[in-house]
């Protein structure tokens, strides 16, 4: 049966998450393995997001919005304004730079910050491919246009769409709205499914779930919604080895995680153009 995984609070600085994954009961969802809810998180003028430069490894981050805005930047010279219903793509591979700021004109007014960051893990054999970045505007994803429901596929295929963000292994990364009395079959059958509430209730199994429940499907099939809901789909191909994921790095091994950190320590990681005075240290 369907079963909730708790998420815990945690500050980034100015403003808190809800970390989600990984958990001590689910490590990953398919191969998600990091979801933090950001927000909703409301800034007076001239506070905001200010995520200094920091490092990844291993895996690909996927940034999507659902009110506010971000500024991306990174390593290979990518300077990319994220807003509600775009993606932000950013494959890490063998080592990248990057930090989420702000733009003049968002910090200098009033303004919420609401979305999800998630990170996918890549495949062993693809960890130390080039890193790359990719943004996609919202009006190039597949929509899913049903009676009672509208979906977005976000990342990945689902219910005969595929969308055009490039992943390295099977998975479907939804953002759905539906009415009262819509039913939603599960995307891809025996994949490893979640179920993120964001508004609304909705019944999977014999439980009905509510906002900021993050629900793992087991042998349900569909999702009933019982009043008017927003919630997230993902999930995808169980990991056939469960990766090594400490600070920002992920890995096959613990050589790979120590070598990247001492690479961060000596400053030996590319630097972001622009935005190279401050970092992140090594926790």
């Amino acid at each position: 049966m369907a079963f909730i995984i708790n998420s815990a609070r945690k500050d980034l600085g100015g403003f808190s998450v809800s970390r989600i994954i990984p958990n001590i009961n689910q490590r990953s969802v398919g191969p998600f393995v990091f979801v933090d809810h950001m927000g909703p998180a409301e800034f007076p003028a001239g506070k905001g997001i200010n995520v200094r430069p920091h490092p990844h490894i291993g895996l690909a981050t996927i940034s999507y919005l659902m009110e506010g805005s971000m500024l991306h930047r990174d390593s290979l010279g990518s300077i990319q304004e994220i807003h509600p219903g775009d993606v932000n793509w950013m494959t890490a591979g063998k080592g990248i730079v990057h930090s989420e700021r702000e733009t003049i004109e968002t910090r200098g007014k009033d303004h919420v910050l609401n979305g999800l960051q998630c990170w996918v893990a890549l495949p062993e054999e693809k960890t130390e491919m080039e890193p790359s970045f990719l943004h996609i505007n919202r009006a190039e994803l597949p929509y899913i246009h049903r009676e009672k429901l509208l979906m977005r596929l976000i990342a990945g295929e689902a219910y005969n769409y595929t969308s055009p963000v490039k992943t390295y292994s099977p998975m479907f990364y939804l953002d759905a709205i539906t009415e009262a009395g819509a039913i939603v079959e599960r995307p891809c059958g025996v994949s490893e499914t979640a179920c993120y509430v964001i508004s609304g209730t909705v019944k999977i199994g014999d439980d009905n779930f509510s906002a900021g429940q993050f629900v793992m499907l087991e042998d349900e099939q569909s999702i009933e919604t019982i009043e008017n809901s927003r919630y997230f789909l993902l999930g995808g191909k169980k990991l056939k080895k469960q990766p090594i994921l400490r600070w920002n790095f992920l890995a096959y091994s613990e050589d790979k995680i120590k070598e990247a950190e001492t690479r961060w320590k000596e400053g030996r990681f590319p630097s972001i153009p622009g935005d190279d005075v401050e970092y992140i240290p090594l926790p």
